[in-house]
């Protein structure tokens, strides 16, 4: 390998440029610490989106982030996850999972949890900037009018990325990112902005009382013990390897009673990765019976 080649910025270029040595290591950095395999022809792709990151740490080279990673992988495993993968969501994607929820699932886990203590939990993982949760959030406060009962009901929402967490702390989006939401709800669940928040839309106080936002790696520990009534996990694992996929869904077995479903992406399949769960719907699994 020439000496030209494996420089970090090359004369006539506007950015760094990720050399060979650098672009191995991020590769064995991310698959360790996200489970993402990235191959050769995402090179170009990695060096576009973190360039960007460089420009916002004040770094030259591809080699001094790659000493930031080394000395201080924590710090920066967040924002180097956001910028290598694509957050796209929207409220009441793929809304035949949330018309699941609200006409079957719901209505039967409230009708069973009448004892004192009974809780009702779901998980979203994999939350991205909060249309996920707080869409989620908008079922559930309906179901538990409907049921005319106190319950003890909460969404836990996680996700690595600190730009995606921030964002859905805040729940405040432009108001254009509302139009798929019924004008019902947009009247009963959103407040309009004024003044400074013009074109902007914030969620009712009632969503994130009901919703619990944390930052979490899929791949290290997890805090909580379960169980979860459900857990979305949609459009984050078309991101691992097979291997990372197989772990991920038998974890994901473990924090769900039997019978609890799993929700998938519309691209994604547990075929060939899982034999505790089985299909019962458009990318819904349940985990089997024993």
């Amino acid at each position: 390998m020439s000496a030209v080649a494996d420089q970090d910025s090359v004369a006539g270029l506007a950015g760094p440029v990720l050399g060979d040595g650098d672009f191995q290591f991020l590769r064995g950095f991310v698959y360790e610490h996200c489970g993402i395999a990235l191959s050769e022809q995402k090179r170009q792709l990695v060096q576009g989106r973190l360039v960007r990151r460089l420009r916002a740490l004040g770094m030259k080279s591809f080699g001094a982030y790659c000493e930031l990673l080394r000395s201080d992988p924590d710090s920066e495993l967040g924002e180097l996850a956001s910028a290598i993968s694509t957050n796209v969501t929207a409220f009441f994607r793929e809304v035949h999972h949330f018309e699941a929820l609200a006409s079957e699932l719901l209505p039967r886990w409230l009708e069973q949890k009448r004892r004192e203590g009974d809780r009702l939990r779901i998980w979203s993982a994999g939350c991205s900037s909060g249309e996920e949760p707080y869409s989620l959030a908008m079922v559930l406060a309906e179901a538990l009018e409907r049921c005319g009962r106190s319950v003890d009901a909460k969404i836990l929402a996680t996700d690595l990325s600190p730009a995606a967490l921030a964002t859905a702390r805040k729940g405040v989006y432009p108001l254009e990112r509302i139009e798929g939401v019924s004008e019902e709800r947009r009247r009963r669940w959103f407040l309009r902005g004024e003044g400074e928040y013009a074109g902007l839309a914030c969620v009712h106080p009632r969503l994130r009382e009901l919703t619990t936002i944390l930052p979490l790696n899929l791949l290290h520990e997890w805090p909580m013990q379960g169980p979860f009534d459900a857990i979305f996990c949609r459009n984050v694992i078309i991101y691992f390897d097979q291997p990372t996929k197989q772990k991920l869904f038998q974890r994901f077995a473990r924090l769900l009673p039997a019978g609890g479903p799993l929700f998938l992406g519309h691209s994604e399949s547990m075929h060939g990765l899982s034999d505790e769960f089985e299909l019962i719907g458009r990318t819904i699994y349940r985990k089997k019976t024993a």
